[in-house]
Protein backbone atom coordinates (compact mmCIF):
# COMPACT_ATOMS: atom_id res chain seq x y z
CA UNK A 1 0.00 0.00 0.00
CA UNK A 2 2.72 2.49 1.06
CA UNK A 3 4.45 1.54 -3.08
CA UNK A 4 0.95 2.28 -3.94
CA UNK A 5 0.30 5.33 -2.01
CA UNK A 6 3.85 6.86 -3.58
CA UNK A 7 3.19 6.54 -6.48
CA UNK A 8 -0.46 7.91 -6.48
CA UNK A 9 -2.01 10.60 -8.58
CA UNK A 10 -4.72 12.68 -8.01
CA UNK A 11 -8.10 11.67 -9.14
CA UNK A 12 -10.57 12.78 -11.96
CA UNK A 13 -12.43 14.51 -10.02
CA UNK A 14 -10.06 16.47 -7.87
CA UNK A 15 -10.75 20.39 -7.10
CA UNK A 16 -14.48 18.99 -6.61
CA UNK A 17 -16.20 19.73 -3.60
CA UNK A 18 -19.15 17.99 -2.20
CA UNK A 19 -20.93 18.60 1.13
CA UNK A 20 -22.52 15.08 2.22
CA UNK A 21 -25.60 16.00 4.54
CA UNK A 22 -26.71 12.02 3.87
CA UNK A 23 -27.50 9.06 6.00
CA UNK A 24 -27.28 5.09 6.12
CA UNK A 25 -25.91 3.79 2.57
CA UNK A 26 -27.49 4.98 -0.85
CA UNK A 27 -26.79 8.62 -1.15
CA UNK A 28 -23.81 8.71 1.26
CA UNK A 29 -22.47 6.36 -1.69
CA UNK A 30 -22.33 8.34 -4.56
CA UNK A 31 -20.27 10.85 -2.41
CA UNK A 32 -17.98 7.83 -1.64
CA UNK A 33 -17.51 7.14 -5.54
CA UNK A 34 -17.01 10.69 -5.88
CA UNK A 35 -13.83 10.70 -3.13
CA UNK A 36 -12.60 7.67 -4.81
CA UNK A 37 -12.05 9.30 -8.20
CA UNK A 38 -10.42 12.17 -6.19
CA UNK A 39 -13.36 14.80 -4.96
CA UNK A 40 -13.02 16.62 -1.61
CA UNK A 41 -15.82 15.47 0.44
CA UNK A 42 -17.25 16.52 3.33
CA UNK A 43 -19.32 14.45 5.73
CA UNK A 44 -21.96 16.16 7.66
CA UNK A 45 -23.65 14.63 10.72
CA UNK A 46 -26.03 16.00 13.71
CA UNK A 47 -23.60 16.42 16.86
CA UNK A 48 -26.06 14.39 18.93
CA UNK A 49 -25.51 11.38 16.27
CA UNK A 50 -28.26 9.47 14.41
CA UNK A 51 -27.00 8.08 11.04
CA UNK A 52 -28.28 4.48 11.51
CA UNK A 53 -24.85 3.34 9.98
CA UNK A 54 -23.08 3.80 12.53
CA UNK A 55 -24.87 0.65 14.58
CA UNK A 56 -25.62 -1.41 11.35
CA UNK A 57 -24.14 -4.59 11.55
CA UNK A 58 -20.80 -5.20 10.90
CA UNK A 59 -19.60 -3.93 14.28
CA UNK A 60 -17.10 -5.75 15.48
CA UNK A 61 -15.84 -4.91 19.22
CA UNK A 62 -17.85 -1.48 19.01
CA UNK A 63 -16.06 -0.57 15.92
CA UNK A 64 -18.58 0.37 12.93
CA UNK A 65 -17.12 -1.94 9.72
CA UNK A 66 -19.77 -0.92 7.36
CA UNK A 67 -19.40 2.86 8.22
CA UNK A 68 -15.57 2.73 8.16
CA UNK A 69 -15.89 1.22 4.47
CA UNK A 70 -18.85 3.04 3.07
CA UNK A 71 -17.68 6.67 3.93
CA UNK A 72 -14.24 6.11 3.25
CA UNK A 73 -12.00 9.11 2.16
CA UNK A 74 -14.53 11.46 3.69
CA UNK A 75 -13.18 14.15 5.99
CA UNK A 76 -16.60 14.25 9.14
CA UNK A 77 -17.78 17.72 10.40
CA UNK A 78 -20.95 18.09 12.55
CA UNK A 79 -23.77 20.39 12.26
CA UNK A 80 -27.40 20.70 13.36
CA UNK A 81 -29.13 22.70 10.75
CA UNK A 82 -32.01 22.69 12.80
CA UNK A 83 -31.19 25.12 14.57
CA UNK A 84 -31.36 28.95 13.33
CA UNK A 85 -27.40 28.98 13.90
CA UNK A 86 -26.98 25.63 12.73
CA UNK A 87 -28.99 27.06 9.12
CA UNK A 88 -26.96 30.03 9.26
CA UNK A 89 -23.69 28.52 9.18
CA UNK A 90 -24.87 25.75 6.52
CA UNK A 91 -25.96 28.24 4.13
CA UNK A 92 -22.42 30.16 5.11
CA UNK A 93 -20.71 27.42 3.88
CA UNK A 94 -22.28 26.87 0.70
CA UNK A 95 -20.32 28.71 -1.60
CA UNK A 96 -17.25 26.67 -0.52
CA UNK A 97 -18.77 23.59 -2.21
CA UNK A 98 -20.02 22.12 -5.75
CA UNK A 99 -22.06 20.02 -4.73
CA UNK A 100 -24.38 19.35 -1.94
CA UNK A 101 -25.92 15.73 -1.64
CA UNK A 102 -29.29 14.99 1.01
CA UNK A 103 -31.82 12.42 1.49
CA UNK A 104 -33.95 13.60 3.68
CA UNK A 105 -38.00 12.47 3.35
CA UNK A 106 -39.23 14.85 1.01
CA UNK A 107 -39.70 18.40 2.41
CA UNK A 108 -37.37 17.79 5.09
CA UNK A 109 -35.35 20.28 4.20
CA UNK A 110 -38.09 22.88 2.94
CA UNK A 111 -38.99 22.17 6.57
CA UNK A 112 -35.59 23.70 8.27
CA UNK A 113 -35.67 26.47 5.84
CA UNK A 114 -32.88 24.70 3.34
CA UNK A 115 -35.85 25.08 0.56
CA UNK A 116 -33.59 24.63 -2.75
CA UNK A 117 -34.55 28.60 -3.79
CA UNK A 118 -32.79 29.52 -0.55
CA UNK A 119 -29.34 26.59 -1.37
CA UNK A 120 -29.43 28.42 -4.82
CA UNK A 121 -29.91 32.34 -3.20
CA UNK A 122 -26.56 31.69 -1.37
CA UNK A 123 -24.96 29.49 -4.31
CA UNK A 124 -26.35 30.00 -7.74
CA UNK A 125 -24.41 27.57 -8.84
CA UNK A 126 -24.98 24.78 -6.53
CA UNK A 127 -25.25 20.98 -7.80
CA UNK A 128 -27.78 19.60 -5.50
CA UNK A 129 -28.34 15.78 -5.17
CA UNK A 130 -32.09 15.07 -3.66
CA UNK A 131 -32.15 10.48 -3.28
CA UNK A 132 -35.10 9.44 -2.23
CA UNK A 133 -36.97 6.77 -1.98
CA UNK A 134 -39.88 7.94 -4.64
CA UNK A 135 -38.59 11.38 -5.38
CA UNK A 136 -39.89 14.35 -4.69
CA UNK A 137 -43.60 14.54 -6.78
CA UNK A 138 -45.77 11.80 -6.53
CA UNK A 139 -48.37 10.52 -3.99
CA UNK A 140 -45.82 8.05 -2.46
CA UNK A 141 -43.20 11.00 -2.20
CA UNK A 142 -43.00 11.80 1.27
CA UNK A 143 -43.27 7.98 2.21
CA UNK A 144 -40.03 6.59 4.09
CA UNK A 145 -38.21 3.66 2.31
CA UNK A 146 -35.11 1.69 2.43
CA UNK A 147 -33.32 -0.40 0.14
CA UNK A 148 -35.84 -3.52 0.34
CA UNK A 149 -38.90 -1.43 -0.10
CA UNK A 150 -36.93 0.01 -3.03
CA UNK A 151 -36.55 -3.79 -4.18
CA UNK A 152 -39.68 -4.69 -3.85
CA UNK A 153 -41.98 -1.44 -5.50
CA UNK A 154 -39.80 -1.14 -8.73
CA UNK A 155 -40.47 -5.09 -9.45
CA UNK A 156 -36.84 -6.58 -8.56
CA UNK A 157 -37.86 -8.62 -5.64
CA UNK A 158 -40.81 -10.31 -7.79
CA UNK A 159 -37.75 -11.22 -10.01
CA UNK A 160 -36.39 -13.07 -6.76
CA UNK A 161 -36.55 -16.90 -5.34
CA UNK A 162 -37.84 -19.91 -6.69
CA UNK A 163 -40.56 -20.84 -9.22
CA UNK A 164 -43.60 -21.00 -7.43
CA UNK A 165 -41.97 -19.74 -4.14
CA UNK A 166 -42.03 -16.71 -1.83
CA UNK A 167 -40.15 -13.82 -3.80
CA UNK A 168 -36.93 -13.08 -2.15
CA UNK A 169 -34.71 -10.32 -0.68
CA UNK A 170 -31.02 -10.96 -0.59
CA UNK A 171 -29.01 -10.29 2.58
CA UNK A 172 -27.85 -7.11 1.10
CA UNK A 173 -29.20 -3.41 1.05
CA UNK A 174 -28.97 -4.34 -3.00
CA UNK A 175 -31.36 -1.47 -4.02
CA UNK A 176 -29.30 1.28 -1.52
CA UNK A 177 -25.55 0.34 -3.80
CA UNK A 178 -27.57 0.37 -7.43
CA UNK A 179 -29.48 3.90 -5.95
CA UNK A 180 -25.88 5.44 -4.71
CA UNK A 181 -24.46 3.91 -8.32
CA UNK A 182 -26.83 6.36 -9.97
CA UNK A 183 -26.20 9.21 -7.56
CA UNK A 184 -22.55 9.57 -8.55
CA UNK A 185 -23.63 9.08 -12.59
CA UNK A 186 -25.95 11.97 -11.51
CA UNK A 187 -23.42 14.04 -9.88
CA UNK A 188 -20.44 13.15 -12.83
CA UNK A 189 -23.30 14.35 -15.34
CA UNK A 190 -24.12 17.80 -13.80
CA UNK A 191 -20.21 18.23 -13.78
CA UNK A 192 -19.85 18.04 -17.30
CA UNK A 193 -22.57 20.28 -18.12
CA UNK A 194 -21.09 22.60 -16.00
CA UNK A 195 -17.58 22.19 -17.36
CA UNK A 196 -18.86 22.42 -20.80
CA UNK A 197 -20.78 25.54 -19.88
CA UNK A 198 -19.53 28.78 -19.36
CA UNK A 199 -19.00 30.23 -15.57
CA UNK A 200 -21.46 33.30 -16.53
CA UNK A 201 -24.28 31.15 -18.01
CA UNK A 202 -24.12 28.18 -15.49
CA UNK A 203 -27.14 27.90 -13.50
CA UNK A 204 -26.70 25.29 -10.46
CA UNK A 205 -29.14 22.50 -10.89
CA UNK A 206 -31.71 20.25 -8.28
CA UNK A 207 -31.35 16.71 -9.27
CA UNK A 208 -34.15 14.41 -8.60
CA UNK A 209 -33.31 11.01 -8.09
CA UNK A 210 -35.66 8.38 -7.37
CA UNK A 211 -34.23 5.03 -6.08
CA UNK A 212 -37.44 3.41 -6.94
CA UNK A 213 -37.08 4.49 -10.22
CA UNK A 214 -33.11 3.80 -10.45
CA UNK A 215 -33.79 0.24 -10.06
CA UNK A 216 -36.68 0.05 -12.52
CA UNK A 217 -34.41 1.51 -14.91
CA UNK A 218 -32.22 -1.41 -15.11
CA UNK A 219 -35.06 -4.16 -15.93
CA UNK A 220 -34.70 -3.06 -19.16
CA UNK A 221 -36.88 -5.09 -21.65
CA UNK A 222 -39.51 -5.90 -19.19
CA UNK A 223 -42.18 -3.02 -19.51
CA UNK A 224 -41.96 -3.97 -23.71
CA UNK A 225 -42.00 -7.73 -23.39
CA UNK A 226 -45.11 -7.04 -21.15
CA UNK A 227 -46.47 -4.45 -23.74
CA UNK A 228 -45.79 -6.67 -27.12
CA UNK A 229 -46.03 -10.41 -25.69
CA UNK A 230 -48.54 -9.99 -22.60
CA UNK A 231 -45.88 -11.70 -20.40
CA UNK A 232 -45.45 -10.59 -17.04
CA UNK A 233 -41.77 -12.36 -16.36
CA UNK A 234 -41.79 -14.29 -12.77
CA UNK A 235 -39.42 -16.09 -10.34
CA UNK A 236 -37.56 -18.80 -11.79
CA UNK A 237 -34.76 -19.31 -9.47
CA UNK A 238 -31.11 -18.93 -10.85
CA UNK A 239 -32.28 -20.65 -14.26
CA UNK A 240 -32.24 -17.43 -16.32
CA UNK A 241 -35.52 -17.96 -19.06
CA UNK A 242 -33.64 -15.37 -21.95
CA UNK A 243 -31.20 -17.67 -22.45
CA UNK A 244 -29.85 -21.28 -22.07
CA UNK A 245 -28.38 -22.79 -20.81
CA UNK A 246 -27.66 -20.78 -17.82
CA UNK A 247 -28.03 -21.76 -14.00
CA UNK A 248 -26.23 -22.55 -10.99
CA UNK A 249 -25.42 -26.46 -10.84
CA UNK A 250 -23.96 -28.44 -7.53
CA UNK A 251 -21.06 -30.47 -8.18
CA UNK A 252 -19.87 -34.07 -6.86
CA UNK A 253 -18.24 -32.05 -3.79
CA UNK A 254 -20.31 -29.78 -3.05
CA UNK A 255 -19.27 -27.22 -4.73
CA UNK A 256 -21.60 -25.25 -7.02
CA UNK A 257 -20.71 -23.20 -10.49
CA UNK A 258 -22.97 -21.26 -12.70
CA UNK A 259 -22.65 -22.11 -16.50
CA UNK A 260 -23.73 -20.04 -19.15
CA UNK A 261 -24.35 -20.79 -22.79
CA UNK A 262 -25.72 -17.59 -24.69
CA UNK A 263 -25.80 -18.54 -28.25
CA UNK A 264 -24.65 -21.47 -30.01
CA UNK A 265 -21.04 -21.37 -30.05
CA UNK A 266 -20.52 -20.86 -26.66
CA UNK A 267 -23.38 -23.81 -26.26
CA UNK A 268 -21.10 -26.07 -28.58
CA UNK A 269 -17.90 -25.25 -25.76
CA UNK A 270 -19.94 -26.15 -23.54
CA UNK A 271 -21.48 -29.84 -24.72
CA UNK A 272 -18.03 -30.44 -26.02
CA UNK A 273 -16.85 -30.11 -22.19
CA UNK A 274 -19.09 -32.93 -21.32
CA UNK A 275 -18.41 -34.95 -24.16
CA UNK A 276 -22.23 -34.92 -24.96
CA UNK A 277 -22.14 -34.61 -29.18
CA UNK A 278 -25.75 -35.99 -28.93
CA UNK A 279 -26.82 -32.54 -27.51
CA UNK A 280 -26.06 -30.78 -30.39
CA UNK A 281 -27.67 -32.69 -32.76
CA UNK A 282 -31.07 -32.52 -30.79
CA UNK A 283 -33.80 -30.41 -31.89
CA UNK A 284 -34.90 -29.22 -28.64
CA UNK A 285 -31.34 -27.43 -28.60
CA UNK A 286 -30.66 -25.99 -31.89
CA UNK A 287 -30.75 -22.49 -30.68
CA UNK A 288 -31.06 -19.98 -28.07
CA UNK A 289 -35.38 -19.74 -28.78
CA UNK A 290 -35.67 -23.77 -28.67
CA UNK A 291 -33.26 -24.54 -25.48
CA UNK A 292 -35.21 -21.80 -23.70
CA UNK A 293 -38.17 -23.43 -24.59
CA UNK A 294 -36.44 -26.90 -23.33
CA UNK A 295 -34.80 -25.31 -20.24
CA UNK A 296 -35.64 -28.02 -17.85
CA UNK A 297 -34.66 -30.60 -19.76
CA UNK A 298 -31.37 -29.26 -20.78
CA UNK A 299 -30.48 -28.02 -17.31
CA UNK A 300 -30.98 -32.05 -16.08
CA UNK A 301 -28.13 -33.27 -18.51
CA UNK A 302 -25.87 -30.63 -17.33
CA UNK A 303 -26.80 -31.28 -13.68
CA UNK A 304 -26.05 -34.71 -14.14
CA UNK A 305 -22.68 -34.12 -15.58
CA UNK A 306 -21.44 -31.76 -13.04
CA UNK A 307 -23.11 -33.93 -10.16
CA UNK A 308 -20.70 -36.75 -11.11
CA UNK A 309 -17.59 -34.80 -11.12
CA UNK A 310 -15.99 -32.47 -8.58
CA UNK A 311 -16.10 -28.85 -9.19
CA UNK A 312 -12.24 -28.50 -10.26
CA UNK A 313 -12.80 -31.29 -12.74
CA UNK A 314 -16.17 -29.40 -14.14
CA UNK A 315 -13.61 -26.42 -14.21
CA UNK A 316 -10.93 -27.96 -16.23
CA UNK A 317 -12.98 -29.35 -19.06
CA UNK A 318 -14.99 -26.34 -19.40
CA UNK A 319 -11.39 -24.65 -19.03
CA UNK A 320 -10.16 -26.36 -21.97
CA UNK A 321 -13.02 -25.44 -24.09
CA UNK A 322 -13.11 -21.63 -23.31
CA UNK A 323 -16.38 -21.91 -22.08
CA UNK A 324 -17.77 -19.47 -19.68
CA UNK A 325 -18.74 -20.36 -16.10
CA UNK A 326 -17.52 -19.36 -12.52
CA UNK A 327 -17.70 -21.22 -9.19
CA UNK A 328 -19.88 -19.59 -6.53
CA UNK A 329 -17.69 -17.71 -4.14
CA UNK A 330 -17.90 -16.77 -0.84
CA UNK A 331 -15.89 -13.51 0.20
CA UNK A 332 -13.61 -15.62 1.83
CA UNK A 333 -13.00 -17.30 -1.80
CA UNK A 334 -13.15 -14.07 -3.70
CA UNK A 335 -10.37 -12.55 -1.57
CA UNK A 336 -8.20 -16.15 -2.37
CA UNK A 337 -8.66 -16.02 -5.76
CA UNK A 338 -5.57 -15.77 -7.85
CA UNK A 339 -7.39 -12.90 -10.21
CA UNK A 340 -8.43 -10.63 -7.44
CA UNK A 341 -4.97 -11.25 -5.94
CA UNK A 342 -3.08 -10.37 -8.84
CA UNK A 343 -5.27 -7.47 -9.98
CA UNK A 344 -5.19 -6.20 -6.32
CA UNK A 345 -8.66 -6.09 -6.34
CA UNK A 346 -8.96 -5.51 -2.38
CA UNK A 347 -6.89 -2.83 -0.58
CA UNK A 348 -6.23 -1.76 2.90
CA UNK A 349 -8.08 1.56 3.94
CA UNK A 350 -5.65 2.96 6.86
CA UNK A 351 -7.72 3.38 9.99
CA UNK A 352 -6.64 5.07 13.33
CA UNK A 353 -8.41 2.65 15.25
CA UNK A 354 -7.91 -0.66 13.62
CA UNK A 355 -5.06 0.30 11.70
CA UNK A 356 -6.58 -1.19 8.48
CA UNK A 357 -9.73 -2.21 7.14
CA UNK A 358 -9.88 -4.72 3.92
CA UNK A 359 -12.42 -3.00 1.49
CA UNK A 360 -12.97 -3.32 -2.26
CA UNK A 361 -10.75 -1.70 -4.86
CA UNK A 362 -11.47 1.83 -6.37
CA UNK A 363 -13.30 0.96 -9.58
CA UNK A 364 -12.71 1.75 -12.14
CA UNK A 365 -9.42 2.00 -13.03
CA UNK A 366 -7.25 4.65 -15.13
CA UNK A 367 -4.45 2.60 -16.92
CA UNK A 368 -1.31 4.71 -16.34
CA UNK A 369 -2.69 6.47 -12.92
CA UNK A 370 -2.89 4.33 -9.47
CA UNK A 371 -5.30 6.47 -7.20
CA UNK A 372 -4.54 7.42 -3.86
CA UNK A 373 -5.64 4.50 -1.58
CA UNK A 374 -8.15 6.35 0.86
CA UNK A 375 -8.83 5.95 4.42
CA UNK A 376 -11.46 4.88 6.64
CA UNK A 377 -14.94 7.03 7.23
CA UNK A 378 -14.36 9.63 9.46
CA UNK A 379 -15.07 9.64 13.50
CA UNK A 380 -18.06 11.97 14.21
CA UNK A 381 -16.76 15.65 13.97
CA UNK A 382 -13.01 14.46 13.27
CA UNK A 383 -12.48 17.36 11.19
CA UNK A 384 -14.61 20.29 13.32
CA UNK A 385 -11.54 22.05 14.48
CA UNK A 386 -10.26 22.58 11.17
CA UNK A 387 -12.76 23.01 9.07
CA UNK A 388 -14.55 26.05 10.91
CA UNK A 389 -11.14 27.34 12.09
CA UNK A 390 -10.88 27.80 7.56
CA UNK A 391 -14.07 29.15 7.87
CA UNK A 392 -12.75 31.74 10.34
CA UNK A 393 -14.75 31.08 13.25
CA UNK A 394 -12.64 31.93 17.00
CA UNK A 395 -11.61 29.08 19.03
CA UNK A 396 -14.12 30.62 21.51
CA UNK A 397 -17.19 30.81 18.94
CA UNK A 398 -16.46 27.31 17.81
CA UNK A 399 -16.54 26.51 21.90
CA UNK A 400 -19.66 28.71 21.98
CA UNK A 401 -21.73 26.62 18.96
CA UNK A 402 -19.99 23.23 20.77
CA UNK A 403 -21.74 23.72 23.70
CA UNK A 404 -24.83 24.26 22.40
CA UNK A 405 -24.80 21.41 20.11
CA UNK A 406 -25.14 23.39 17.49
CA UNK A 407 -21.44 21.87 15.98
Amino acid sequence: MAAQQADAMPGPLRGVRILDMATVVAAPLAGTLCADMGAEVVKLELPQGGDALRTLAPVWQQHALFWKVANRGKQGITLDVRQPEGRELLLRMLPQFDVLIENFRTGTMDAWGLDIATLHSHNPNLIVLRLTGFGQTGPYAKRPGFARIFEAMSGFTHLTGEAGGPPQHMNYPLGDAIAGLFGAFSISTALAERARTSPEAYKGCEIDLAATEALSRLLDPLAAEMQFMEVVRQRSGSRATYTAPSNVFECADGQWITIVGTGNPIFERICTAMDRPDLLADPRFANNLERTRHLEALDQEIARWCKQHPIHHVMQRLDAQEAPYSRVNSIAEVIKDPHFQAREAFIDLPDAELGSVKAPCIVPRFVGKTLPVPHTGPQRGQHNEAFYAAMNLSEEERERLKTKQVI
